[in-house]
């Protein structure tokens, strides 16, 4: 055998050895790809991959459960002898229906029923074979039966086996036999190096892996409650894995970020510099938390390490402001900034605060949207790069391959979670490309207004800074929120008309812009005709003005609407979500969310944050259709109860997992196996910690768990 081969066969992180075939040819004589093996189409290539292919579940076939001591809904392994095999009805409704009894167990009796079956099945289960059958037991109308349970000849007194019986994730085509056979063979032939260090599993009290994947293909019956439960050590050993291979990663990509040069950026103490004479202009005072972040981002913008700092906060937590101030300081200190929003609408809201703050102070502003006219771009354009342009507000236009920055000191990234890899990555070659060939690198400041919990926080962005603003500005008025069905909509159209005719203004949003013909979901076209000609005539009052915003209008349309009903001559505004961020009119008093069951924790929050920003109490309902899941039941419930968002945040982990919470399903972001984020801290912490500590006194073995983890081909740094 040679070297490579037994390579192949012992290393984990290696492919098994592939056995050569001629290809086969089509008539014409081309040759045919070669058709994919039964455990390639599961994505199982290595022993690894199928060391790693866990059970989704366990059959308990270690002990039988006699005849006569069936309960009803049981799952259990029983043993009897074949008295009757027969089959009833026709295609397609054919069944096989095999009796079975136990001599030792009375009059007892078990019909098997099997609705797929093959014919020569029926000539084996001839009367007088003893079969060993697992499944659940249900009492039908002729007495114990199981339908479709797994089953298998046996001789009498056949030995039990002594472990559970895993259950495979598998596809069609390949059986749970061949499924075991397959993971024994690549658990017989692994050569098992560990590449965490004993002293570390010894401190978190985790065992080794070959015996952690033994126990998990193989497990003792006393391991089926923990192994259900998540909490077996074998489990944990497997989450930690692989949640240090995400850290080790995120830390190896802040070390490579800390080689970098990004240009010093420090904050002026003199008491007319720009961020003094912002202070001065903006007509409040920043909160203790919005101080504090201040701080920390002044901190890291002296530095000449380039910053990368996620500023989070909650609905109305002030983060524009911070970021303002970031801006102000990169601008005193002779660079551009660079604010990019995923949305127009909040683009443009970021735009009108900072240009009323900044340019009554000299500060040069641009706004880069794809909604200009050419004569426009061009001449903004030409600003950014001759650098009068100091400050460069826009959507994802901002990194376009024609936009060159003349000093590009700090970019600003709000909703960051919202842009996809290709975006991130476009920004990332674009912020490079600013420094004007310098080799510097611009600090990086990211904002997100929805609150991420903790233990994602350290998972998705551990190589990031973290800044929260945790307590909102004095005088919001908390958010009143109602759940209310849908039968009760024309008594809200009323609430509406009544409320306009006092002058406050509301929303009501619709998950949908136009009728869908596989969705029944009220759509925001047919809502604003709806409401406009309910509210257009009422006895005593004037009609309401009711508009509509969706994100297929023109981004004129859509400008044109939220200046009109900021000014307050719209006094209802029908919408989809595109208003779930930016939008900001303290005269709106009443969010109405229709279908509200079909959205999650996060995006329901975010979009009750556009109503108690001014000094009246805001109102927020809920319009649900009937019958509710279990899961929407709990998610409206925790929103009438929950107004903080970080609490509301950590709730929608748990019901909906973190690739959910953030969009980071189409955001590119590597997802997890096997740790859970809601359940794992502890895990997650002991992960972060080793990690630090394989740095610095093991640097190869932290790569080469990295590499078994993430595959040796995982650009960590551009994740």
């Amino acid at each position: 055998m040679t070297a490579a081969r037994k390579s192949s066969e012992q290393d984990p992180t290696a492919d098994p050895p592939q056995r050569a075939s001629a290809p086969r040819k089509d008539p014409a004589g081309k040759a045919k790809p070669a058709r994919p093996t039964p455990l390639a189409r599961l994505g199982l290539h290595t022993d690894w991959d199928l060391a790693l292919h866990l059970p989704l579940r366990y059959e308990d076939e270690t002990r039988l459960t006699p005849l006569d001591a069936l309960r009803d809904g049981e799952l259990v392994a029983t043993d009897a002898v074949v008295t009757q095999a027969q089959v009833q009805g026709r295609a397609p409704r054919r069944q096989l229906l095999v009796r079975l009894q136990d001599p030792e167990a009375g009059d007892a009796i078990l019909t098997l029923r099997l609705f797929h079956f093959y014919p020569n099945q029926l000539k084996t289960l001839q009367p007088g074979v003893r079969l060993r059958v697992h499944g659940q037991v249900r009492q039908g109308l002729f007495g114990w039966e199981m339908v479709h349970p797994t089953w298998k000849l046996v001789d009498a007194n056949a030995p039990l086996p002594n472990t559970l019986t895993p259950v495979y994730p598998t596809t069609a085509g390949v059986p749970q036999s061949y499924l075991r056979k397959a993971v024994a063979g690549a658990l017989k032939r692994l050569v098992w190096r560990d590449t965490v260090p004993q002293e570390e599993l010894t401190r978190h009290h985790l065992p080794d892996l070959p015996s952690s994947l033994r126990t998990l293909h193989a497990p003792p019956a006393a391991a089926l409650p923990a192994l259900e439960a998540g909490a077996h050590p074998a489990q944990r050993r497997l989450k930690f894995d692989e949640l240090l291979a995400q850290q080790l990663a995120q830390q190896q990509a802040r070390a490579q970020r800390q080689r970098w040069k990004a240009p010093m950026l420090p904050a002026a103490p003199e008491v007319h510099s720009l961020p003094a004479l912002l202070r001065a202009a903006i007509p409040f005072t920043l909160t203790a938390a919005q101080e504090r972040c201040v701080a920390e981002i002044a901190a890291d913008l002296a530095q000449t390490a380039p910053m990368h700092r996620l500023l989070q906060g909650d609905v109305g937590s002030g983060k524009t402001v911070v970021a303002a101030l970031a801006a102000a300081q990169a601008v005193a200190s002779g660079w551009q900034c660079a604010l990019m929003a995923p949305t127009e609408i909040l683009a443009a809201q970021h735009a009108r605060k900072l240009a009323d703050w900044l340019e009554p102070l000299g500060v040069g502003v641009a706004w880069l949207s794809g909604s200009q006219t050419k004569k426009e771009r061009e001449a903004a354009l030409q600003r950014v790069a001759s650098g009068q342009a100091q400050l460069v507000l826009g959507t994802h236009a901002v990194i376009q391959a024609q936009v060159r920055f003349a000093r590009l000191g700090l970019a600003i990234v709000d909703e960051q979670h919202r842009f996809g890899v290709a975006q991130r990555l476009a920004l990332r070659d674009s912020l490079r490309a600013g420094t004007q060939g310098s080799g510097l690198q611009p600090h990086l400041l990211m904002m997100s207004a929805t609150p991420i919990p903790r233990t994602l926080a350290m998972a998705l962005f551990g190589d990031l800074d973290v800044s929260t603003i945790d307590v909102l500005p004095p005088g919001r008025t908390p958010v009143r929120t109602s759940v209310v069905s849908a039968d009760r909509r024309d008594e809200l159209v009323a609430r509406v008309g009544a409320l306009t005719a006092q002058g406050r203004q509301a929303y009501w949003v619709c998950p949908l812009v136009e009728e869908s013909e596989t969705l029944d979901l009220q759509n925001a076209v047919a809502t604003h005709a709806e409401l406009s000609a309910a509210l257009a005539t009422r006895p005593g009052q004037g009609a309401v003005q009711v508009g509509l915003l969706h994100g297929r209008m023109k981004a004129q349309e859509k400008r044109a609407t939220m200046r009109a009903f900021s000014a307050g001559e719209i006094g209802l505004l029908v919408a989809t979500t595109v208003i779930e961020v930016g939008v900001d009119v303290p005269n709106a008093s009443l969010m109405v969310i229709e279908h509200a069951e079909r959205f999650g924790l996060s995006q329901l929050h975010q979009l009750r944050g556009r109503v108690g920003r001014g000094a009246a109490q805001s109102d927020c309902v809920l319009l649900f259709t009937s019958p509710l899941s279990p899961t929407a039941r709990e998610r409206l419930g925790a929103m009438r109860e929950l107004t903080d968002g970080f609490a509301l945040a950590q709730k929608d982990l748990e019901l909906r997992g973190p690739g959910e919470l953030l969009g980071l399903r189409q955001s590119g972001v590597p997802g997890l196996r096997y740790a859970d984020l809601a359940q794992d801290i502890d895990l997650l912490e002991a992960a972060r910690d080793t990690a630090q500590r394989l740095l610095v006194a093991a640097p190869e073995a932290a790569r080469q768990h990295a590499a078994r983890w993430l595959g040796e081909g995982f650009d960590w740094l551009s994740a």
